[in-house]
């Protein structure tokens, strides 16, 4: 049966460019229809394309990823993932940016010893960084917090315009839904201002 080569691609987002990947894997002698791309997150292997092509695989066959981190960036994951790849289907993998991870080069019981350290150490690496980065969002979002910055959709305020709505609506001139136009709220922020303004006249 004749051994086939296959490239995997993958993309953080629709923002990034994939081009570098796919131009190394046509180096390679790879056609577009064996080249497999997904454009998501490498927090798990749950990705379409990548399933996909690990039912494709046969024995003998060989899968070019660009690089370790394009793979996936999970430590555990990765190093099952390839496991399953090169010692259950019986495929090689070659990193293209890491001449040591290319088990087409490594048969022996000692190349594949280095291989499997040269991924340990790799796939740690992979990890730490994803760390490292969910690390500094969540600094900077605490520093953020910190300085008075608020996430998510800005608190409501009751404005001048929303004030003559809902007098106009409360004398019974006008209904609530023409009130909410003409403050430009929506049904809930509406009635949350309201409450607002009649617990406001309670309290005073």
């Amino acid at each position: 049966m004749e051994k086939r080569k296959y490239g995997y691609i993958r993309v953080s987002s629709k923002d990034q460019n994939e081009d570098r990947q796919i131009i190394a894997m046509k180096e390679k002698g790879i056609t577009d229809r064996d080249i497999f791309m997904d454009k998501m997150s490498g927090k798990d292997f749950q990705r379409e394309q990548y399933q996909l092509l690990k039912r494709i695989l046969r024995s003998g066959d060989v899968l070019y990823i660009h690089s370790l981190d394009r793979f996936g960036r999970n430590k555990e994951e990765i190093v099952q993932e390839w496991n399953a790849i090169t010692k259950e289907l019986q495929a090689d993998i070659v990193v293209l940016d890491m001449p040591l991870l290319d088990t087409t080069q490594y048969k022996d019981s000692m190349g594949t010893f280095i291989a499997d350290l040269v991924l340990q150490i790799l796939s740690w690496m992979a990890q730490e960084e994803r760390d490292r980065i969910r690390k500094r969002q969540r600094e900077g979002i605490d520093v953020a917090m910190l300085q008075g910055k608020t996430f998510g959709r800005p608190k409501a305020q009751i404005t001048d315009a929303f004030m003559d709505a809902y007098h106009e609506w409360k004398e019974g001139n006008i209904t609530a839904t023409s009130a909410m136009q003409q403050a430009d709220v929506k049904k809930t922020t509406f009635y949350k201002l309201v409450k607002q303004v009649e617990k406001g006249a309670t309290e005073t």
